[in-house]
């Protein structure tokens, strides 16, 4: 259930996307659509790369499988913690390059930054929904 779950995030951050910004494009302007669609790329590639990230944390926990015994394991925690933060990082430069240059509208930038943020609300509300509908009494 959590795979399906996290596909419908996914496609759903795109079609929020999708439709953001082209509604900004027919609302506002242009320069307004360019926003919402930085912030939208920033939040959908750093949802992806968090997905990663946390799938191969967890998979560092499980046991190994017989004659893969010498393989690698992508280490712990600390890489984890590191790769969150420098994540981050990436974002706030990224972020603070586009404002400071003027070439981004900052409530355009918010409201592409929110498109994974809604994508996970109606996600939730959707299994939610679901499961209280199957429950029978």
């Amino acid at each position: 259930m959590l795979d399906i779950s996290l596909k419908q995030v996914q496609a759903l951050s795109f079609g929020f996307l999708l439709v953001l910004s082209g509604g900004s494009w027919l609302i506002m302007s242009w320069p307004f659509a360019q926003s919402v669609i930085v912030g939208g790329v920033i939040a959908i590639a750093s949802f992806f790369s968090g997905h990663r990230d946390i799938s191969s944390f967890l998979k560092s926990f499980e046991p190994p499988v017989e004659g893969k015994e010498d393989e690698k394991r992508s280490g712990g925690k600390s890489i984890y913690i590191i790769k969150f933060w420098l994540r981050l990082a990436l974002i706030a430069v990224i972020l603070l390059f586009f404002i400071k240059s003027g070439k981004a509208n900052v409530i355009g930038l918010l409201l592409g930054l929110s498109t994974v943020v809604f994508a996970i609300i109606l996600t939730t509300l959707s299994v939610a929904g679901r499961y209280f509908l199957s429950r029978k009494g």
